[in-house]
């Protein structure tokens, strides 16, 4: 059979053979048991409603050892035999061009050269997936085939319930991933739905098709490490920025630093994480020795270098080993999974991954108490570390909620608050969230090199038109993504798509995306889809990362991101999805996103300069009503701007009457 057949084909009529279990691909690690022998049952259940009766004898079996062995029923036998990666639009078979790109979307998110667990569905942070089984990937690969610009897909927590009737201006698929009952959003309660089989972790971009690879963090991990050495009066060149993580988003570290410029050491414990990012050129050198580690940086000290180091071990050993040398590190935090401590999102010291893994599925009380030990280990050293100068910050993955939780000195004097600031309260909320600038990114659907190029030289200009007349508050922002997007290409930032990322505002996101319509219906360039990532102005409630900045007391409140993807829905995106769970964990976050397919028509015009306005200022509105100094000037612009946009702007009072109440 053709691709095209095999995606029409949905669930196959015939069992395919079953598959060899292949170990050189990066698995998921094992889940741990947390059902009832009759929750079992309704996990098998929940999986053969996918098939026809006369399967079910041959299936149960399977299944059941997939459950016992992976703590998950993933249906590995039947993973598609062709090669899942982002094809060129024109090769999917659908009778809407909206549908064909979603698939495009999907399969990229899938490609191996991309997800991070791509056999379990799993794009990154160790549990962000796409489906939950092979079954829902191929039953909406066959909806998404059949649909047309009439219908509308649901995608349930990771099922496709269904096409129903709708209209040309709805959204082609509405996603919802994670979203429980509040008090059924405990990290156990994702262990134990999510092996029912009734419900998933989105994460943000995964379960959202919106995934571009780490270059989508890469850009955002840029601006704060350049930030972050501003913010200490510091040039980033001969500077020490010292993190973890190289799986999924956090491979983008490395890369970054060597963007801004500095000494980048990111450790990892998964060696295929490691030779992975390095085979990709994502990090420069590899070094598995605290002894080598610390000698070769000292030399790259003295030789003022550009540099990114992988450290294949656990970060705790480079804090330990750079206090006991003395190797002052300007700028340090973390970007392991820790919104997923118990189930591989960070590894204790003193085992190997596979020893660790074995712990984490058969003796789940020793490994929580051995995270818990390291991340007190990890935190006292950072402490050493910020003594003696270090500008250390929370990179939103919950290092220091989870450290507090383990019982590790991060907390301030007031018991309350953090020692140490999320990234987002010193730099990306203040200097850009506020101002209306996020991860706005686009996808060539022709799959053309030449396309991205051509859309990267559009964007550069529109950049360099706003800068002229742009005011003086947002002028650092336009100039560092004029320096990005110069510098795109040579930087070779693609995995997976021909895709890019810039922050841009409201303002510049319209425009850019204007021209890229107008460059299609002049033909010089293919179809393109317009996105951006979760993490951004308003798409996000999240207390301890994307909202961390609002000071009024409503960072715990959510209703931000809710009225984010309903606007969406009705301004016209193609798709948009709401996620309980995201980058600092289940139950700590809600956030939205959203996808437009641009063709070059008046219609898609009219759609992105509806949505992409109100997209942004959903957010800065928000953020001005929590007295946010940027997003009050930022919200004043955009009703300048636009006249019928009116927003309650607050009253400031002077904190001087309070002095004798």
């Amino acid at each position: 059979m053709t691709f095209q057949q095999q995606l029409l084909e949905g669930i196959p009529a015939v069992l395919p053979a079953q598959k060899e279990y292949d170990p050189a691909i990066n698995h998921a690690p094992k889940r741990k048991k947390i059902l009832s022998p009759s929750e079992e049952k309704l996990a098998l259940q929940n999986a053969l409603r996918y098939f026809e009766p006369q399967h079910h004898a041959t299936l149960l079996p399977e299944f059941k050892n997939e459950l016992d062995t992976y703590g998950r029923i993933y249906m590995y036998r039947f993973a598609p035999e062709y090669k899942i990666y982002a094809r060129p639009i024109e090769e999917y078979p659908a009778q809407s061009k909206q549908a064909a790109a979603i698939m495009l979307m999907i399969q990229n998110n899938l490609d191996h050269a991309v997800a991070q667990h791509p056999l379990e569905l799993i794009t990154y942070g160790g549990n962000g997936a796409v489906f939950s089984n092979w079954a829902q990937y191929r039953l909406t690969m066959q909806y998404l085939a059949q649909m047309t610009d009439e219908q509308t897909l649901v995608m349930y927590s990771g099922h496709p319930m269904g096409l129903f009737p709708s209209h040309k201006e709805a959204p082609r698929v509405v996603v919802t991933n994670g979203m429980m009952i509040p008090n059924y959003s405990k990290p156990d309660d994702w262990e134990k739905y999510n092996a029912l089989g009734v419900t998933q972790y989105g994460q943000m971009t995964a379960g959202s098709y919106m995934y571009i690879g780490p270059q989508g963090i890469v850009h955002g991990t840029t601006i704060t490490v350049l930030n972050a050495f501003r913010k200490i009066g510091k040039s980033p060149k001969g500077g020490i920025f010292v993190t973890s993580g190289l799986g999924g988003m956090s491979g983008a570290q490395p890369k970054a630093g060597n963007i801004a410029g500095c000494i980048t050491i990111c450790a990892e414990v998964n060696k295929k994480a490691v030779h992975t990012r390095h085979s990709q050129g994502w990090v420069d050198e590899i070094i598995d020795n605290t002894t080598a580690l610390v000698t070769r940086v000292q030399q790259a000290q003295l030789d003022k270098e550009t540099v990114s180091i992988a450290y294949h071990g656990n970060v705790v050993e480079v804090w330990e080993a750079f206090n006991e040398h003395n190797i002052k590190i300007d700028i340090g935090s973390d970007q392991t999974s820790l919104h997923n401590p118990w189930a591989g999102g960070y590894y204790p010291m003193g085992y190997t991954v596979e020893e660790a893994n074995d712990m984490m599925a058969n003796d789940v009380e020793h490994f929580r108490e051995s995270v818990k030990t390291t991340l007190c280990r990890h935190a006292a050293a950072v402490n050493a570390h910020t003594e003696k100068g270090t500008y250390f910050f929370d990179y939103g993955n919950a290092f220091l909620l989870e450290s507090s939780r383990a019982g590790a000195d991060v907390l301030a004097e007031n018991g309350i608050d953090f020692k140490y600031p999320s990234y987002v309260q010193d730099i990306m909320g203040p200097m850009c969230f506020d101002y209306g600038f996020g991860p706005f990114r686009w996808v060539c659907a022709s799959g053309k090199e030449e396309d991205l190029a051509k859309t990267d030289a559009i964007a550069c200009t529109v950049l360099e038109e706003l800068a002229v007349n742009a005011p003086a508050e947002i002028q650092q922002q336009l100039q560092d993504n004029i320096t990005w997007i110069q510098g795109a290409q040579q930087n070779k930032l693609v995995v997976g798509s021909q895709a890019r990322i810039l922050y841009a505002d409201a303002e510049g996101r319209a425009k850019i995306a204007q021209a890229f319509n107008d460059a299609i219906a002049r033909n010089e360039i293919g179809l393109v889809i317009l996105g951006r990532d979760h993490h951004d102005v308003s798409g996000t409630d999240s207390p301890y990362r994307e909202t961390s900045n609002i000071y009024d007391g409503s960072r715990f409140t959510a209703d931000m991101a809710i009225h984010n993807v309903i606007g969406d829905s009705f301004r016209g995106a193609t798709w948009v999805s709401i996620h309980n769970g995201g980058g600092v964990g289940w139950g700590e976050v809600v956030n939205g996103g959203f996808g437009m397919v641009i063709d070059g028509s008046k219609e898609a015009e009219r759609r992105l300069q509806s949505m992409l306005f109100w997209d942004v200022n959903n957010g800065i509105a928000r953020r001005s009503w929590a007295r946010n100094e940027g997003a009050v000037f930022a919200i004043k612009r955009a009703m300048e701007i636009e006249p019928n946009l009116k927003v309650t702007v607050p009253n400031i009072v002077e904190e001087d009457l309070f002095n004798n109440i």
